[in-house]
């Protein structure tokens, strides 16, 4: 019964959701404010709904309810308990039902949290984002049904692919779908704006909470993903310009230009049309992500169906809501009123150039993409295209943008002059620069280009935060002043600082492991030693152990540096017999600024292994760059104006508010 009762509350919030779609756009045409109120409790019965199917279905794997079609294709009794649960989204079936629930979730905090929200505008906000929900919840239905019983149940079950049983890995999709599900908000508001025909001020302080927390999400599921595939893949690597990984990069770009657009419709009242366009194209790219992973023209780890039909359907549905979308937006934004003019020397400027960078870096992505993907699906022909495509469109594309960044937030609205600005960031500029010779000075064999990579990463760094050192008249006033100017401080100056931060941190972790990666392959019997990148690894033991649903060889490598024992690394190689599969567990040994990565190969003979090992310099630095633009993010979105968006006061006295505004 559990599982009928999960299907059956799908069944209702798609009936739920068709009601939402229609009568709050009804009530917004005709202004019928008991049919805009429909919208609310619509998208709180969706979202509770679509909750209960959810659990309906985690009962079932977390049961081994093996009659099931689900649970016996991606989930076996043996598994342990943390990987019964996150089966539920590691195959198609669930993923999509995760994707719907976090859409609900979503559309319901509109509705709870946005009575500030003129009324016509959060009726056609909720019902644009129910008709997201109708398209998926039918898709759900009719194509991937979650609940689908098998007769007779098999006795077992297939068991989840054995690289998706990670603890980063369980948590990757859904962090990862919170950001691109998080877009549909941005999107739901462009759409909504182009129906009213008008964007404001008021609009942009709505859509960027929506648009940050979506940004967080999928900056903290890229990060996840990148270093399981550092550490579980086996190759040492955190990046590898694989199709799948674009396809969640391309969004965050996207959402990163439009984080800042809408910083200047909100300030300046200007790039309105562009700032729509932009929504649009985030929630575009992250419905191309979706039918990447389902379509069948991928095959890849990250890969959740092949199936050509389903791959499809869910290209009708990308095509019906962004032909519809860019169709709406050619016939309407034309009548979108443009805002305040700018020099070009200004925060305005500055803020375009940042968004055409990421626009053209965004193309130089999906170009290397889907091209691969579309010649073979017209000629047939393969190609590759992968790093050296990339390190050429991609990078020069990025470079000078990350210099332009300190400079933003130091530039005034509308018109600045740029004297004072490169004058405020001459410490920043010195110590980039101390950086480049100190780092030139200790690399002296090269490669050239790795100390400039690393002025580049302090020149980011530090400049972020001669923002705060300007604000608080740092060495200037009184340190008890500068104090007190730091306590009063917007939240989003810190949030904005922490995250510009983070990503020159980032880029210095990017650049050690680019420039001065260390690798050494040999076959090692027990007691023999490794040198790699001034470390010596000794193989102590090899031995076998059963795990709960795996069988694996352990190593043990006493590491040592100057003759002195610093760790001992214990790699695995395991097999999981359910579907006769190997993976390589690596240890990993890391002092902060490098790491020292150990894996276990083939054996050889009988008492001989082939064994990898590296030394990574300053990798550890981009995870930790990530974490921190993500608490950037945070920062900035505790900030009371994020919150509050439109003060409801506000709405209850129009003649007042218009004239605050003028």
């Amino acid at each position: 019964m559990i599982a009928e009762t999960g299907h059956f509350a799908l069944v209702l919030a798609f009936a739920v959701a068709l009601l939402q779609t229609v009568l709050p756009q009804i009530g917004a045409y005709r202004q019928d404010a008991r049919l805009m109120a429909v919208g609310v409790p619509a998208a709180q019965a969706q979202f509770l709904l679509v909750l209960l199917s959810f659990a309906a279905l985690t009962a079932a794997f977390v049961t081994s309810d093996f009659s099931v079609y689900a649970v016996a294709q991606h989930s076996h009794s043996a598994k342990p308990l943390l990987y019964k649960i996150t089966g539920v989204w590691g195959n198609h079936e669930g993923s999509m039902l995760l994707w719907i629930l976090i859409l609900s979730v979503f559309g319901a905090a509109v509705a709870t949290f946005g009575r500030d929200l003129p009324d016509s505008l959060r009726a056609r906000v909720l019902s644009v984002q129910a008709l997201i929900g109708v398209a998926f919840l039918a898709f759900l239905l009719f194509t991937s049904n979650p609940f689908t019983r098998l007769d007779p149940a098999p006795i077992d079950g297939g068991g989840l692919n054995p690289l998706l049983q990670d603890p980063a890995l369980a948590f990757h999709p859904p962090f990862l779908y919170m950001g691109y599900v998080g877009f549909s908000m941005a999107f739901s508001f462009a759409v909504a704006a182009l129906l009213e025909g008008k964007v404001d001020p008021g609009w942009a302080r709505w859509v960027r909470p929506w648009t940050l927390a979506a940004w967080m999400a999928l900056t903290l599921g890229i990060a996840m993903g990148s270093w399981w595939a550092y550490y579980e893949l086996g190759w040492g690597g955190w990046w590898f310009w694989d199709p799948v990984e674009n396809a969640s990069l391309m969004p965050w770009l996207v959402g990163t230009a439009l984080l800042h657009s809408a910083i200047v419709v909100e300030k300046r009242g200007a790039l309105k049309s562009w700032t729509i366009l932009l929504a649009i194209f985030a929630f575009s790219l992250s419905l191309i992500g979706t039918f990447l992973v389902r379509s069948g023209v991928l095959t890849s780890v990250h890969a959740f169906a092949t199936d050509p039909e389903r791959g499809l359907v869910i290209l009708f549905i990308l095509a019906f809501f962004i032909g519809g979308a860019l169709t709406l937006y050619a016939w309407r934004a034309p009548q979108l009123k443009g805002g305040g003019l700018f020099a070009p020397v200004s925060r305005e400027s500055a803020l375009v150039l940042n968004n055409l960078f990421l626009a053209a870096a965004t193309v130089a992505v999906f170009v290397g993409t889907l091209y691969p993907l579309g010649l073979d699906a017209l000629t047939g022909e393969k190609i590759s295209v992968g790093p050296p495509f990339f390190n050429m469109t991609f990078v020069p594309i990025v470079l000078p943008l990350l210099l332009l960044v300190p400079l933003g937030p130091l530039l005034a609205w509308k018109r600045s002059d740029i004297y004072p600005v490169l004058q405020r960031l001459f410490v920043a500029a010195g110590l980039a620069i101390l950086t480049i010779i100190a780092v030139a000075a200790f690399y002296s064999e090269g490669p050239w280009l790795a100390p400039i990579g690393l002025g580049l990463a302090a020149w980011l760094v530090f400049g972020a935060f001669s923002d705060i050192a300007y604000r608080v008249k740092a060495f200037k006033a009184p340190a008890r002043e500068s104090l007190r100017r730091m306590r009063h401080l917007p939240r989003a100056v810190w949030g904005s600082t922490l995250a510009h931060a983070g990503v020159g941190i980032m880029v210095a972790g990017i650049v050690g492991i680019s420039a001065w990666r260390v690798e050494s392959v040999a076959a090692m019997t027990t007691g023999e030693v490794l040198e790699v990148g001034g470390y010596e690894i000794m193989l102590a033991t090899v031995g076998a152990y059963e795990g709960p649903n795996f069988r694996a060889e352990k190593a043990e490598f006493i590491a040592m540096k100057n003759g002195r024992e610093i760790a001992r690394l214990r790699p695995e190689k395991r097999v999981y017999p359910v579907q006769n599969m190997p993976t390589t567990e690596a240890a990993i040994y890391t002092a902060w600024v490098s790491d020292l990565y150990v894996v276990l190969g083939d054996r050889r003979g009988e008492n001989e292994w082939t064994v990898r090992a590296y030394v990574n310099p300053l990798v550890p630095w981009i995870w930790i760059g990530s974490v921190i633009m993500v608490l950037g993010g945070a920062v900035s979105l505790s900030d009371r104006r994020y919150r509050l968006g439109i003060p409801f006061a506000r709405r209850k006295a129009p003649v007042a508010a218009e004239g605050t505004a003028s």
